[in-house]
């Protein structure tokens, strides 16, 4: 995935990537469920329909990043950074959104 920066539909349930460059990845459809993506680079990644229900993106750069439908149900994205982030018809419920920068609510 890091070399080809393609993983659609990938399963990365419960998946350690703290700290990880994932910027320009393509996790469209991707099972993120529960994933430690603490301090990740994310920015300009597809996360478009992915499933981050109570994944771990504290303080995550996701500038840039497609998030449209992405499942973000009781994720922690404290001071995480969703400067122009598309994120059209994603679901928050429950998610920390403590000092998060750049989101519309």
């Amino acid at each position: 995935m890091l070399s080809t920066r393609e993983c659609p539909g990938c399963d990365l349930q419960s998946a350690k990537l703290e700290r990880a460059d994932l910027s320009g990845v393509n996790l469209s459809n991707a099972n993120l469920t529960g994933a430690d993506l603490e301090k990740a680079n994310l920015s300009n990644a597809n996360l478009s329909g992915a499933n981050l229900t109570n994944a771990d993106l504290e303080e995550a750069n996701l500038t840039g990043a497609n998030l449209k439908g992405a499942n973000f149900q009781r994720a922690d994205l404290e001071d995480a950074n969703l400067t122009n982030a598309d994120v059209t018809g994603a679901n928050f419920q429950g998610a920390d959104l403590d000092g998060v920068i750049g989101l519309k609510r």
